[in-house]
């Protein structure tokens, strides 16, 4: 039951983080649709495109918010918050919308 609510809140946290509104002039899913930024395997979004000064700070502000709730959850469960980042990471980049980027071995790849 521990894991099921475990993995439940990994969920929550993740779909909320991505879809919360951020104040700033480029939204997640802007940024994501027109290809600045991308979701890592490591929990966080990274900059696919670093020309852009707004999606560098979305970055910034959504990756803390990010790192807070990680940490959190990792606070409850009494596990690392490695653990807790590398699973958030998994189902960001299984949830990513065809078109948008995720962070292979070799870089950045359009799913």
């Amino acid at each position: 039951m521990r894991n099921g609510i475990w993995g439940l809140a990994i969920c929550i946290a993740v779909i909320v983080l991505t879809t919360a509104s951020v104040v700033a002039a480029l939204s997640l899913d802007e940024a994501k649709a027109k290809g600045l930024v991308g979701e890592r395997p490591t929990g966080y979004l990274g900059i696919v495109n670093n020309s852009n000064a707004e999606a560098q700070t979305l970055i910034a502000d959504v990756n803390q918010k990010r790192r807070q709730a990680y940490e959190d959850i990792a606070k409850r469960n009494r596990t690392p918050v490695t653990t807790v980042e590398t699973l958030a990471g998994e189902k960001a980049i299984q949830s990513t919308k065809p078109g948008h980027f995720i962070e292979g071995p070799g870089g950045w790849i359009k799913k």
